[in-house]
């Protein structure tokens, strides 16, 4: 693999995926936009080409299906909702051996997203290790940024669990956490995925009753290093 890997971003088209996209493209990685509808993500690709031209960049994305991406990825991003989650990966699976997949989903379970509502599994995260197996590393993550702190621009104001049960694949991620503006930390196994992606539905409340776009701080790590 290259130092800087191509990511391909499956369900790239919504605003966290999209978000992603367009830090990693301004931060000089090769991105591509997967989709079920490959005009939808050639559309998004243009308007975040737009927005990078606007910002004095002339970093370019690509468009594909959800397969071709998957296998045009050296590390695969899946952004879709916790309904098409499954679906998907059994869709993109032989595309997956090798790589790793970094699992955004989070079980929400419309209308109620307000209220935890964990899989009978533990979390979305061991959903998709369990359902590829070894052969393919899953790591979760990005469960608690808003969108709306993606698609801006400078510092990422909140820190993002990163959760997987290999540390190699864990530290892999939390560069591109770093590269996207935000603190990466070590969440430990993927059973703790569950900790992050109960916490979604806690910062959906809080959105709700205080307004704005809350995420999570870790304190007392300033001087954390690996």
């Amino acid at each position: 693999m290259s130092a800087r890997p191509t990511l391909a971003i499956v369900g790239g088209t919504g605003a966290l995926g999209s978000g992603l996209a367009l830090r990693w493209a301004a931060a000089g990685y090769r991105v591509v936009i997967g989709s079920r509808d490959t005009a939808k993500g050639a559309a998004v690709s243009a308007e975040l080409e737009a927005t990078l031209a606007a910002r004095g960049s002339d970093a370019r994305l690509e468009a594909l299906d959800n397969r071709a991406a998957a296998a045009a990825g050296d590390i695969v991003v899946l952004a879709v909702a916790f309904s098409h989650q499954r679906a998907t990966l059994e869709a993109i699976r032989a595309e997956l051996v090798g790589k790793i997949l970094v699992d955004v989903t989070v079980p929400l379970v419309p209308p109620k997203v307000m209220r935890v509502q964990l899989p009978p599994e533990g979390s979305a995260g061991q959903i998709a290790q369990a359902l590829l197996g070894e052969p393919t590393r899953v790591v979760s993550a990005f469960q608690n940024v808003a969108a709306t702190h993606l698609q801006g621009e400078g510092p990422v104001p909140c820190d993002v669990l990163v959760c997987g049960d290999d540390r190699d694949a864990r530290q892999q991620v939390i560069g591109l956490v770093e590269a996207a503006g935000a603190r990466g930390l070590h969440g430990g196994g993927i059973a703790n995925a569950a900790a992050a992606e109960a916490m979604t539905s806690v910062l959906i409340f809080l959105n709700k009753h205080y307004g704005g776009h809350s995420g999570i701080r870790i304190s007392g790590l300033d001087d954390a290093h690996d």
